[in-house]
């Protein structure tokens, strides 16, 4: 019985944690409006690399290790200061809308 409790408060936190994270692509087409100049209004690629269709897993773990100041490639100067000021909300917004592109 114990074992089952652990089991289901477990669960309970993945899928929490999961949902929590889940992104509102309405907000984050707001968001990436700063994003268009390098990215490009679709997210189709431009000076930066092309967003649109990426799992929205893989561009909140690059906006977040651009974030922590992680050296990421050539365009880290100009991504890290970018991510700097992203809540872990914005990030989930930013890929929930590039990852529906």
């Amino acid at each position: 019985m114990k074992n089952t409790i652990i089991a289901l408060t477990v669960a309970g936190f993945v899928t929490f944690g999961t949902a929590a994270h889940a992104g509102d692509a309405a907000a984050g087409k707001a968001s990436f409006a700063t994003c268009v100049g390098c990215h490009g209004s679709s997210a189709e690629g431009g000076v930066g690399p092309k967003l649109a269709g990426q799992p929205a897993a893989d561009i909140v773990k690059k906006l977040g290790d651009y974030k922590a100041g992680k050296q990421m490639g050539p365009m880290t100067s100009m991504m890290a200061p970018m991510a700097a000021g992203l809540s872990d909300s914005d990030m989930a917004n930013i890929a929930a809308y590039t990852s529906s592109l």
